[in-house]
């Protein structure tokens, strides 16, 4: 929406578990094309970021790289980390295969996960660079919808994790939803305004993020799919943003939702009261109108009910 970037602002993955048998994964010793060499169709991790380094590379899953030679899947290309067991212990990838593959921190694939689309190269995130653990090709290329791609979420139930587009970094993050939510916070509200109005503010975070991940058709140019873009075409988000004053009003409002019709409402918002352009009133909130009404006595139930019409708080 081209209207958020006259908001207010200029302005790490969770885990997310699905059903499934694991994948059965053949021994070091028989997997195919392991040579060190980044092939088309391969998947292939480096030693050293940027995509430095020695390579080890695979065409399938592996749920449990194993930790001591001879056993261990190694770097088998030539190079910094050279023969050393790949887990733990690989800083950046490059997905040539034509299905997007999922990192993961533990074994079996569990635990938390960054997703790389058919062609994508970049390095891991901070939560999985050394600490990588098993992968798996999660679904086919062409166009088709990857695995994970859609919430667990719905207009009554929270979502468990939101998939936001680190555009900058070229890569999406999937992230607990109540991290995301406090990580947005303080970079679209003023941290030293009325506590209403950060209650206010966190309403509307919370349920923009809660409706692009029911609703999202977004696709990033290397084909994976995300809920909302990190920076002011979505709301910003900056991993390790959260302050105590506006984390406890994310907490105090975290049971609270607004429904239109019965529907999770996309709770829009912009700095002023002339701001928004042509947006429709009742539709979105002034941010400074929020500070304003708090600072006068408001409840952050009524700056919410005076500026999107037609809502149920609940």
């Amino acid at each position: 929406m081209s209207p958020r970037s006259v908001r207010l602002s200029a302005g790490v993955a969770a885990a997310m578990m699905f059903g499934g048998a694991l994948l059965a994964t053949a021994a070091p010793a028989a997997a195919a094309g392991r040579d060190g060499v980044c092939d088309s169709g391969e998947f292939c991790y480096y030693f050293n970021s940027n995509n430095q380094g020695s390579v080890s590379d695979f065409t399938s899953s592996v749920a449990d790289y194993a930790t001591t030679q001879p056993s261990c899947y190694d770097f088998k290309g030539p190079g910094a980390g050279k023969g050393q067991c790949i887990k733990n212990s690989a800083a950046s990838v490059w997905n040539r295969s034509s299905k997007t593959v999922r990192v993961y921190f533990n074994t079996g694939h569990a635990g938390q996960y960054q997703d790389f689309g058919p062609g994508s190269r970049g390095n891991l995130s901070p939560t999985l660079k050394n600490q990588n653990a098993s992968h798996q090709f999660v679904s086919g290329g062409g166009g088709s919808t990857p695995t994970g791609c859609k919430t667990d979420g719905s207009d009554t139930r929270l979502p468990t994790t939101i998939l936001v587009y680190r555009k900058s970094l070229g890569r999406v993050e999937r992230v607990d939803f109540k991290t995301y939510v406090k990580n947005v916070l303080p970079n679209e509200w003023v941290s030293s305004w009325p506590a209403e109005s950060l209650k206010a503010g966190a309403v509307a975070v919370k349920n923009f993020g809660w409706y692009w991940a029911l609703h999202s058709n977004k696709k990033t140019p290397g084909g994976q799919c995300f809920d909302v873009y990190d920076h002011t075409s979505s709301q910003v988000y900056k991993p390790g943003s959260a302050k105590a004053v506006t984390s406890a009003a994310v907490d105090a409002i975290w049971g609270t939702r607004l429904t239109r019709n019965g529907k999770i409402f996309r709770a829009q918002y912009c700095s002023t009261t002339t701001a928004c352009g042509n947006w429709s009133d009742g539709d979105w909130m002034s941010q400074y109108g929020s500070r304003d009404k708090a600072r006068a006595g408001w409840s952050y139930a009524a700056i919410l009910r005076h500026y999107y019409r037609g809502i149920a708080l609940g």
